[in-house]
This record gives structure tokens, sequence and C-alpha cells, in this order.
């Protein structure tokens, strides 16, 4: 019981981290791949735009439909893992807190 307990704090950790790194990586691979498409993000009409402005539009684009039309599948898979990573993980750790209160 104990290792399972652990396996699920453990597992819910691991999502939670991959939905942290999982935007950078679509970043990343909208710089490398699509450049024309990253700049819509990354720029406004007066320039650059700084950090937390890119971050605010990089979770806009995770939420559209708009990275299915690049139909690029490295992108599509690594916005899959970022949409449900996060509810996996809260899954995993409220099964871990029901074991808790259920068994002592």
């Amino acid at each position: 019981m104990v290792a399972l307990y652990l396996g699920l704090l453990a597992t819910g950790l691991a999502l939670f981290v991959l939905s942290y790194v999982a935007p950078f990586r679509v970043a990343a691979l909208m710089r490398q791949r699509h450049p024309q498409h990253w700049q819509v993000v990354a720029e406004s009409e007066r320039g650059r735009i700084g950090p937390l402005r890119t971050w605010m539009r990089m979770q806009y684009v995770l939420r559209s439909p708009a990275l299915a039309l690049l139909d690029d599948r490295d992108i599509s898979r690594w916005r899959g893992a970022w949409r449900y990573s996060q509810w996996l993980g809260w899954l995993c750790w409220l099964a871990a807190l029901a074991m808790r209160l259920r068994w002592g």
C-alpha cells in the first residue's frame, strides 16, 4: 500500500513537471519549424514583448485550436501532454490523498 501511495505521489509530481516543460518545448519547436507563426506570439506591433507577455500569449496559443492547423505531429503531441498532464497529475494526487484518508 505504501508503494502504491508513493508511486501515485511520484507520478503526480512527474506529470506536473511535464505540464511545466511542455509549453517551453512547444515554443522551441515553433521557433525552429514555424518562425513566421512564432513571430505572432513573440512580437507585437511595437516590437518584441517581455517574457511574461510571451508566456501569456503562449497560454492562449496552447488553448486555441490554431496549433492543429500547423499540421506538426510533435507540436500536437507536446500540446496534448501539456493539456492532459495537469489533469492526470491532480488525479494521481487526489487518489493518494484518498488512500491517506481511507487507510490512515
